[in-house]
């Protein structure tokens, strides 16, 4: 249920101030219906074990590390305090493609939310599953180098630098173990990274609320986002947006203009 204790703390997560009115902004919806696996189910990534088991919804693809690589949102109603979501979800694809780092393994899940009945929110999300970083290659992404992000041609950009409170926040109100977002020994011996990666629907939701504040709340009719690479917390991030109507991008960069994720976004018709 989206009631008023959840919304207070979505809104404190991303410092916004209360609400004037009932009706929340976009991307709440990926902390309703998150699942409930007892720690005992937990892998040693600390997401639910994927063993082939009736209570494991995931398929037991063969690759241990696990992105969250994108998701494609239709925006059918907002959300509000109070609503009583139901969610749906199904595998619509199992996809294994050839890498340049190895194996990849793409699931598509649908999900639909629904309130009263009605639904409100379409979102095909894609997972990758991937091999393990091969022995003594260096963590990444590489450092920061001396370029830095172009604004130009850009209509709006906003900087923002993800600590671990957010990332903890953000964990706790997504129910997400996942040990890639707080455990840093874990990120760097067993996942390869630099430090703790900053959650792909937490950038995502960044993007909406700067989409938010150019078009006003709830303004968009679809949002499309895909992960470029990982963004390592405690590092200055730019978030970007252009363009208007059917046809906005908006894209999360890191300082030295490497680019973190590409998205897409429409504008609901008046």
């Amino acid at each position: 249920m989206l009631d008023e204790p959840l919304a207070r703390r979505w809104l404190a997560t991303f410092d916004l101030p209360p609400l004037n009115t009932g009706l929340m902004p976009q991307g709440v919806h990926w902390c309703l219906c998150v699942p409930d696996t007892p720690g005992e189910k937990l892998g040693i990534d600390g997401h639910p074990l994927r063993d082939g088991s009736a209570d494991s919804f995931l398929p037991p693809a063969p690759g241990p590390r696990r992105m969250w690589a994108g998701s494609a949102c239709e925006f059918l109603a907002p959300l509000a305090i109070g609503d009583l979501a139901e969610r749906t979800s199904r595998i619509e694809a199992i996809e294994e493609k050839q890498g340049r780092s190895g194996m990849l393994t793409f699931v598509t899940v649908l999900h639909e939310t629904a309130v009263s009945g009605r639904l409100a929110i379409r979102e095909r999300q894609t997972l990758v599953y991937r091999d393990a970083p091969p022995p003594g290659l260096p963590p990444a992404p590489p450092l920061l180098g001396d370029a830095v992000f172009e604004p130009d041609g850009w209509g709006a950009v906003e900087r923002i630098t993800p600590g671990m409170p957010l990332l903890f926040r953000y964990s706790a109100l997504t129910f997400n173990t996942h040990r890639i977002h707080y455990d840093a020994d874990y990120v760097r011996d067993v996942e390869g990274y630099r430090g703790p990666i900053v959650h792909g629907p937490l950038l995502a939701s960044l993007l909406l609320q700067l989409a938010a504040r150019q078009f006003g709340d709830n303004a968009l009719a679809s949002f499309a986002f895909r992960a470029v690479g990982p963004a390592v917390v405690g590092e200055e991030l730019v978030l970007a947006l252009r363009g208007g109507g059917a046809d906005i991008e908006l894209g999360v960069f890191a300082g030295d203009g490497r680019q973190v994720m590409q998205a897409s976004a429409a504008l609901r018709r008046r």
